[in-house]
């Protein structure tokens, strides 16, 4: 009786360990990835419960239909509702980058009403980008929006922390590489500030997305989850992003590193199909002006994951296409995002959490 009591307790605590080192995380998506729906905050609520998820991450203030508090509250009471962990976000916080809107004021202030706001529909983190690309050519190169960003933060340290609210950094757009990200973060303090790891972005900085997990590791408090097909270019490479197992990510490795590294962090689906390919130069030396400080070692397993992967072989409405949109290619438009939506969601669920 002893030798059996033994053994249960012994698989028992296997069975823990094991769930211990295996969590199971938890599932989202990026309000962006139905933005030709115009939903807001209470329609993405209902459509996440419905298909299963247990976070949302809702993108921009423009989400909700008012940011007065009695609808702020209205939507914190229907994510606890539905048992949905909420993330929020916003835009561009840098006052030097390309992408800031001199519309929002001052940068501080603006950040710290998306903080509150955040707060008041009880969301653990903000998400928030720097620039794009176009911010690395700057004479003074990355660095000089790095330390304006610093310093938007640091202004706002004092309502990130009363509210509770993390600042969720994205690397967005072919902006910062993953260690220039996390050195970012350093400089104006883990204690507020974290990383929201886009899985898609890396590839217009030629870095691979398991490198740009592995290196923001546990600073990665929420993350935006996306495949791309990549393949060889006579001037570099060629990538798309694609529906979830479309492309040439290993989302399996990715999804168990985030398990390692970051477990806390939602994986939220931020799909973006429609873009055409775009083409990465790193065969051309004008490439290299906008990061002369790139690692040889990071950059090798970039190309590796290039000649791993292949052009994306299945139709695609391109949202980014010229000329008029007709009625017939919105609503084409909008279909994709919703199907894709659900396949992702699906996927995730049967392969990744």
């Amino acid at each position: 009786m002893r030798r059996r009591e033994f053994f249960l307790t012994s698989f028992a605590a296997t069975v823990a360990g094991l769930k211990a080192q295996n969590p199971k995380l938890k599932l989202g998506y990026d309000t962006y990835s139905l933005r030709a729906w115009g939903m807001k905050a209470m329609e993405h609520l209902d459509f996440a419960a419905k298909h299963g998820c247990t976070a949302i991450q809702l993108s921009s203030l423009g989400d909700f239909e008012s940011l007065e508090p009695a609808h702020l509250a209205k939507v914190k009471a229907r994510a606890a509702e539905l048992n949905l962990v909420v993330d929020g976000g916003t835009g561009c916080i840098c006052p030097t980058s390309k992408a800031w809107n001199p519309k929002a004021g001052d940068p501080v202030e603006n950040l710290s009403k998306a903080l509150r706001v955040a707060h008041t529909v009880g969301a653990r983190t903000l998400r928030c980008f720097l620039g794009s690309s176009d911010d690395r050519l700057h004479p003074n190169g990355i660095e000089y929006h790095m330390e304006a960003t610093v310093k938007v933060f640091k202004g706002c340290k004092a309502v990130a922390e009363e509210t509770g609210v993390k600042i969720a950094l994205e690397n967005h757009s072919g902006d910062m590489q993953a260690w220039e990200l996390k050195a970012l973060i350093e400089e104006a303090g883990k204690s507020y500030v974290g990383a929201c790891a886009d899985a898609g972005n890396p590839i217009w900085c030629a870095e691979d997305p398991q490198v740009t997990l592995e290196v923001l590791g546990p600073l990665t408090v929420t993350t935006h989850f996306r495949d791309t097909a990549i393949f060889a270019h006579p001037r570099g490479c060629a990538a798309m992003w694609t529906r979830l197992g479309d492309g040439s990510i290993d989302l399996k490795a990715l999804a168990s590193t985030q398990k390692r590294v970051a477990p806390g962090a939602c994986l939220h689906l931020e799909l973006i199909t429609g873009r055409p390919p775009r083409i990465v130069p790193y065969f051309e030396p004008e490439f290299w002006k906008a990061f002369p400080k790139a690692r040889a070692g990071e950059f090798a397993r970039f190309v590796a994951l290039v000649k791993r992967g292949s052009p994306l072989m299945r139709p695609m409405v391109i949202e980014d296409a010229p000329g008029p949109k007709v009625p017939e290619f919105l609503a084409a438009l909008k279909r994709q995002q919703w199907l894709d939506l659900e396949h992702g969601l699906d996927y995730a669920q049967r392969n990744l959490i």
